[in-house]
């Protein structure tokens, strides 16, 4: 192979896997628009979506600002050199980190230091197989954070909440997927895909899971009985109610995949990889030069998801079918504002936030900040950023992240600090909304992926702290106009996310009686 061919062969495939959403994907994010009803919140978080894949399209950037830890699998006919594959991988990925089509999310697991090209070891993770074929098959995955984070594992027989006992049969194994997606919740960027593996020991569960992301959405699995799982699952998980976002709505669920292998007598393991609606896989076929010959996952016309979007985030109606309460915030906030906020009201934010993730709310529960935070908005992100050759900081991606994490320091930071808004993905839990409801704050949920969108709303970066934690966990200053999001924790005890998750697992139950025979 040509060892410059095949490096813009990889770089190709890392820059539209990020920056492109494959078809198949699109295909089944148009079928959860027609599904959903109209003027709902879910609704409202789809058309979001729409438009945020329109708007990494145009502008060949990040559809996701985490972009993950990439995996990728490849298949070489005998006799091809897999170390100049991975050499020309290695050589891309940095490429591709620098020219901001990949965050950089390589951190060392014992100093906690961001090698700032995605490369360290362990990362990016290269799975090579050999076959009789003449060419090379090259796919590559991007699983983000917050959905590896939904990953789950289970070991039969095994007692499931909402229900009951999963024993070490097909039923069990339904029992167990059908929990895997009431547990994700919004989490996870929800509607999501999952993929299931059924046996193994506890590596090679996931590592099968994680292997049937790779299958197209809209094949059908050759085993009968695993094709009768799959079909169950998307028939019925979607009546969970979860949701978009974890919203509540009709759709839950966008594809679901199963594979299977043998297992030792004394385990039985049912893995499960969770991925969000940003399912960011392609894969291509290589020539005897390294060049591509064909790209896969891209069968079919490629959709324009904004064709048919009913409305934007601000001007959307709730579920009850009323049209929201929609507020304009200034920071710094004071805490009438905030105590005038419920659940359900649409948020409108101009001005100053500041970034935090883990590594910022570490450092607070320990540290004092290094701006003056009182009245004032974290955002739960850890963008995509370019520094131009004036030495000027830019925003090419800018989602949120999964809130979840920061639930042990959240609330005391907020009190610390005099903090009066947090905006993140997924909710919070009763020790946050505790303390929202003693301090005088409030929770917004922004759209998890829409990483076009947001950096779209961001005019400027003012500044940045705390850099030694790498450019995802710094402390970014930002200038926001109409950066919108959803009140989803107030300041009066009242959740969302505690609703759906009560509501949805009251639905579970309704799958415990066997199914299979």
């Amino acid at each position: 192979m040509n060892k410059e061919t095949l490096q813009q062969s990889m770089y190709d495939l890392i820059v539209e896997t990020s920056t492109n959403l494959p078809k198949d994907v699109r295909r089944a994010i148009r079928s959860a628009k027609e599904r959903e009803n109209a003027g709902t919140r879910a609704a409202m978080s789809l058309d979001t979506i729409s438009n945020n894949v329109k708007m990494a399209d145009d502008n060949v950037s990040p559809i996701c600002q985490d972009t993950g830890l990439p995996t990728f699998k490849i298949k070489t006919p005998v006799g091809v050199n897999q170390l100049e594959i991975k050499e020309a991988i290695y050589a891309a990925m940095v490429q591709a980190t620098k020219d901001g089509k990949l965050r950089p999310n390589s951190v060392d697991s014992l100093t906690g230091a961001n090698s700032g090209d995605n490369l360290g070891l362990g990362t990016p993770v290269i799975k090579f197989e050999q076959w009789e074929e003449d060419y090379v098959d090259a796919r590559l995955i991007l699983k983000g954070g917050g959905c590896e984070n939904k990953n789950i594992q289970y070991s039969l027989p095994c007692e499931l909440e909402g229900l009951g006992r999963a024993g070490r049969d097909l039923d069990g194994i339904r029992k167990c997927v059908m929990h895997s997606v009431y547990q994700a919740q919004g989490q996870g960027c929800s509607a999501g895909f999952i993929g299931v593996g059924i046996g193994g020991d506890r590596s090679s569960g996931y590592d099968l899971a994680k292997a049937q992301l790779f299958r197209s959405v809209d094949d059908v699995n050759p085993n009968e009985d695993l094709r009768k799982l799959e079909e169950y699952v998307m028939e019925n998980a979607n009546e969970l109610g979860i949701g978009t976002m974890g919203f509540g709505g009709e759709t839950t669920l966008l594809g679901c995949k199963a594979g299977v292998m043998n297992r030792i007598p004394a385990s039985f393991f049912v893995s499960v990889a969770y991925n969000c609606w940003a399912f960011r896989r392609l894969g291509v076929k290589l020539n005897a030069e390294g060049g591509i010959a064909e790209w896969l996952y891209q069968e079919g016309e490629k959709i324009d998801l904004t064709q048919g979007s009913e409305a934007e985030l601000e001007t959307a109606a709730a579920d009850a079918g009323e049209a929201p309460n929609v507020v304009t915030l200034q920071a710094p906030i004071t805490e009438e504002q905030i105590r005038e906020l419920k659940v359900g009201d649409v948020v409108k934010i101009n001005g100053r936030m500041y970034t935090g993730r883990d590594a910022i709310h570490k450092h607070l529960s320990d540290n004092d900040a290094p701006v003056d935070l009182d009245g004032q908005i974290i955002y739960h992100c850890g963008p995509v950023m370019l520094k131009d050759d004036e030495g000027s900081w830019h925003v090419k991606a800018a989602g949120p992240t999964t809130s979840i994490r920061e639930e042990p320091y959240q609330g005391d930071i907020m009190k610390r600090f005099g903090i009066r808004a947090v905006i993140g993905k997924g909710g919070m839990g009763p020790k946050t909304l505790a303390a929202l409801k003693e301090h005088g704050g409030v929770y917004l949920n922004a759209i998890g992926g829409a990483a076009q969108y947001y950096a779209d709303c961001i005019k400027g970066v003012d500044g940045v702290d705390l850099m030694q934690f790498g450019i995802p966990e710094a402390m970014w200053h930002l200038n926001v106009e109409g950066f919108t999001a959803v009140v989803t924790m107030d300041s009066h005890g009242n959740s969302l996310h505690e609703e759906v998750d009560k509501s949805s697992l009251e639905k579970l139950a309704q799958f415990k009686e066997p199914v299979f025979k």
